[in-house]
């Protein structure tokens, strides 16, 4: 296992045990309460042949995440989710009673006034923000001091209240916790002591990008990806990712899950080294910005501690390139979403971690599936780093 360096690649290999709490019986429910939503559609599963030359392997397949329900993100599948739920639970109704988007719209009206409350880096913010504005409630947002504008901007433009806080992503978090109150829902896609049902139901939320896989696949003939490449943040996407495809009740064999990071933020590959959940103490700057965290999800954590293969930390250095790359595919990726193939990028050209390419059996004959979870956030830094600019 290697440690972390601040301006350098790093990798831990793991051989890992099937992840606890890896129930997915309720993963119907969420496609089936998102197809009621307004504009659903499933996202595209896209081949991008410029990615596969560049690392070398038969097939890379992309999830592309860059426009879901209105939004350029995937954040809203588990935020809507866990909206969905924290109302059902303050009415006190059943999913039964209350199935679908619309009829959750009808049955807050007495709630109201009523806000939800978020902190965020910019995606999971907005959606809460966006969902909201749906629902006629609402939308008290917290972002570090360093989120661009571009981002302040599009929080704000859902008809939120956006704040900015004093530090990062997990002072933003402590700061929104504050607001939990009868007239305000906290919805977090993080997790701390004494705050884990909210956070769980985001990661429940996205098993629908999981079931849209699967089903795309399956109509175009093709065999699981022999690995799945997924960026990490606080853990909530990666525990989908586990919780699926450790799932026994789903056929076939299990691909190899690449887990990535910057190296100013890899706090999930730092915990693992160390075996215990262990906060950063260093500023996170990744111009990924949708994974500059400090702390990983502790609900999160059972998963990505045990089921994934390998924990990547990529230097910023490599996010331009993977985001020129898909551009060539025709998939407009922005920092954070380019994040899975930078870190496969590192795997199979950094001389430092290259081993790990062949620890995990990767080479010309392996199919590769990218989660691509953002779209262009920031026009203007995604502009100029397809153009070839230096990420700083």
């Amino acid at each position: 296992m290697s440690a972390v360096t601040a301006d350098g690649p790093a990798v831990a290999l793991l051989q890992p045990r099937p992840a606890e709490s890896l129930d997915v019986a309720a993963a119907d429910r969420p496609r089936a309460f998102h197809a009621s939503m307004p504009g659903y559609a499933p996202t595209a599963l896209r081949p991008a042949p410029a990615a596969a030359a560049a690392l070398g392997v038969a097939e890379v397949l992309v999830k592309d995440e860059s426009a879901r329900l209105d939004l350029p993100s995937f954040k809203v599948l588990g935020a809507s989710w866990a909206v969905y739920r924290a109302l059902l639970a303050r009415l006190g109704a059943t999913p039964e009673e209350v199935p679908t988007f619309a009829a959750l719209r009808d049955a807050v009206a007495p709630l109201r006034p009523l806000s939800l409350a978020a902190a965020t880096d910019g995606n999971h913010g907005r959606a809460v923000a966006h969902v909201a504005a749906l629902l006629g409630l609402g939308a008290d947002i917290y972002v570090p001091d360093n989120t661009v504008a571009a981002r302040i901007d599009a929080i704000a433009g859902e008809g939120a209240t956006v704040t900015v806080v004093d530090g990062g992503y997990d002072d933003a978090v402590r700061r929104s916790a504050h607001d939990a109150a009868e007239r305000c829902l906290v919805i977090s896609d993080t997790s701390w002591a004494g705050y884990q049902e909210v956070p769980a139901w985001v990661i429940e939320g996205y098993a629908t990008v999981l079931d849209e896989i699967e089903e795309q696949l399956q109509r175009d003939g093709r065999r699981r990806p022999d690995v799945v490449a997924v960026p990490i943040g606080v853990g909530a996407l990666a525990a989908a990712v586990v919780r699926h495809f450790w799932s026994g009740g789903r056929a076939g064999v299990r691909p190899r899950i690449v887990g990535v990071e910057p190296t100013s933020a890899a706090c999930v590959l730092e915990s693992v080294a160390a075996g215990r959940i262990v906060t950063l103490t260093h500023p996170q700057e990744s111009i990924m910005a949708g994974l500059n965290c400090a702390t990983p999800s502790l609900i999160a954590w059972p998963a990505v501690s045990r089921g994934i293969d390998a924990y990547v930390a990529v230097p910023d250095e490599r996010v331009p390139e993977a985001m020129r790359l898909l551009a060539e595919d025709g998939i407009v990726a922005g920092e954070t979403g380019a994040g899975g193939l930078a870190g496969m990028i590192a795997l199979s050209q950094e001389p430092q971690i290259a081993a790990a390419w062949h620890g995990l059996g990767l080479g010309a004959s392996t199919s590769v599936l990218l989660l691509c979870t953002e779209g262009a956030t920031d026009p203007e830094a995604y502009e100029r780093l397809i153009s070839g600019a230096s990420p700083r």
